[in-house]
């Protein structure tokens, strides 16, 4: 059997969803990535109590979409998994740049990069790689991508807030995968973290979110 693995280019098309409005009121823009079997537009409901005109959110969609728990009416979404993991992050980048270009942010916004879950990994991947200055990088309930180094956030200011947030019943946080994770963060970031634990499992809190600005 001759098999051969080939790659083509082709023009695709995706959505994401924005909240509230963008003009000389908006103080911060945040750049929100979902966890796995989320939309965006759903993910959108967990900072819709923060201030509007002060905070204008910006939730990309993850591209592969597929139907939850095989009951084949409600969908969700996945971002990368392990097969062709380093070309569709590519796909993943080229997308994020579009979304941002197509927004064309000004320039006197503070941007707050937050992913929650298998976000974590696209917030932190795409951080390292657009070099985007940002007032906060949230952490929340995921895990780091263990290619990232030291060096890929060299470019941060040294008045960027790096936030970690982690319910203390999250079932997917084992102690052993919680003290590898924190062994990591640390290892990124420094000492300069912001712990926020909390009493829950793995889910998003909007009053979290909304002590964060």
């Amino acid at each position: 059997m001759n098999k051969k693995v080939k790659n083509v280019s082709y023009h695709t098309t995706n959505t994401y969803e924005t909240l509230n409005e963008l003009n000389s009121q908006t103080k911060r823009v945040w750049l929100v990535f979902h966890g796995i079997g989320y939309l965006s537009r759903f993910f959108l409901k967990y900072f819709a109590d923060l201030p509007k005109e002060e905070n204008y959110i910006i939730a990309p969609q993850a591209p592969s979409k597929y139907y939850l728990k095989n009951e084949y009416k409600h969908v969700g979404a996945s971002w990368l998994t392990k097969e062709n993991t380093s070309l569709e992050t590519i796909n993943v980048f080229n997308y994020i740049d579009a979304v941002l270009e197509n927004e064309n942010l000004p320039e006197h916004c503070e941007i707050i990069f937050f992913g929650f879950s298998q976000g974590v990994s696209i917030a932190t991947r795409y951080l390292a790689y657009s070099k985007l200055q940002c007032s906060k990088l949230i952490i929340y309930a995921g895990g780091l991508p263990n290619e990232l180094k030291k060096q890929d956030f060299n470019f941060l200011n040294k008045d960027t807030k790096v936030i970690s947030i982690i319910g203390d019943k999250d079932q997917y946080l084992s102690p052993e995968r919680l003290s590898k994770e924190s062994e990591k963060i640390q290892l990124l970031f420094g000492d300069n973290i912001q712990h926020i634990n909390f009493d829950g499992v793995h889910e998003v809190r909007k009053e979290i979110i909304n002590q964060l600005v």
